[in-house]
């Protein structure tokens, strides 16, 4: 994709790579005024290298031994460090730079060329208008997920309350999380009326996968059958629409929200029967979540998207009062 979005994006990264290196310079500073000694270290750390990269352009026939001398030497500097960093009770990855992504350390690319999960990531938050998604998954995580918001009484004759009910939800998420690289074809379906959480809990699940460098694909079912129809009809820039089309069944985990909310036709049907069925027999995860009852589902899509969905989707129902007015 060789366009302004990657362009952007690769300037996201030169900042990222500067903040790193201005952070560490912080932390460097911070621990060479606490302990001189380090900085002592370093400095003959960085001569040693300087001297054997000199050594080795004018006496190339003593390369081998230079290069040997210097490792030796530059091995028991560090061993030196580690200890006066020990003692003063400074972790030893203290002095090391912290990028956002330790995988390909905010370059965008590990191997050289193969582009990392990060980019894919950014590079589908532009091209799918999901560039909010960071604000949302920072407000709508595990972390702030609060079990208190859901009921304890029971509810028109379930046998569980309605935070038994999501206690067992939430348990179901954490295993697909925890069991994700898994090939057990293990796929969600959240169902229920509208204000009882599950757009929250499909953004800690996208949350938690992306915290693991996984590709995560979450839109509503209309903005999917826009992308489809897109490319269908020609609209757009044909590269772009090419790229978010093919991330449908490529991405880790596709997050299809509001199911029922897109028009129903022929060829929307037909279309998310090709997604979804085409993910299944891949091996690629999906969770779908819908304000529809499983009878209204069968109403409104075919046979084939019906029998796919509650055959390889585990269904979990959502129920209680609605949170937002909680």
């Amino acid at each position: 994709m060789n366009n302004p979005v990657l362009k952007e994006i690769q300037l996201i990264y030169e900042k990222r790579r500067d903040n790193a290196d201005k952070d560490l310079r912080m932390r460097q500073q911070e621990v060479y005024r606490k302990l001189p000694r380090v900085k002592e270290l370093d400095d003959e750390i960085r001569n040693t290298g300087l001297k054997m990269a000199k050594k080795v352009l004018l006496e190339p026939e003593e390369s081998e031994k230079a290069a040997r001398d210097a490792r030796e030497k530059i091995e028991s500097l560090k061993m030196e460090k580690a200890f006066v960093l020990t003692e003063g009770n400074i972790s030893a990855d203290y002095l090391e730079p912290k990028y956002s992504c330790k995988l390909c350390k905010d370059t965008g690319y590990v191997d050289d060329s193969k582009r990392c999960n990060c980019m894919k990531q950014l590079l589908i938050n532009r091209s799918y208008k999901m560039s909010n998604l960071e604000n949302i998954l920072h407000k709508e995580n595990f972390q702030n997920f609060n079990i208190d918001l859901f009921s304890k009484e029971p509810f028109d004759g379930e046998d569980l309350t309605p935070r038994e009910n999501m206690l067992d939800i939430l348990s179901y998420a954490e295993g697909f999380i925890g069991s994700f690289e898994e090939n057990n074809g293990e796929n969600l379906l959240f169902y229920g009326t509208t204000g009882l959480g599950k757009t929250f809990l499909c953004s800690c699940i996208a949350k938690a996968l992306l915290d693991k460098n996984k590709i995560v694909i979450y839109q509503t079912a209309f903005t999917i059958l826009d992308i489809l129809e897109k490319r269908r009809f020609g609209k757009g820039n044909r590269e772009i629409s090419d790229y978010e089309y093919d991330l449908l069944f490529q991405a880790d985990l596709l997050i299809i929200d509001d199911l029922g909310t897109e028009i129903s036709n022929t060829f929307t049907n037909a279309e998310i029967f090709n997604i979804v069925n085409t993910r299944l027999l891949a091996g690629k995860k999906t969770i779908i979540s819908t304000n529809l009852t499983p009878n209204e589902i069968s109403e409104i899509y075919t046979d084939r998207v019906f029998s796919r969905i509650f055959d390889k989707f585990i269904p979990l129902r959502f129920y209680g009062k609605d949170l937002r007015w909680e």
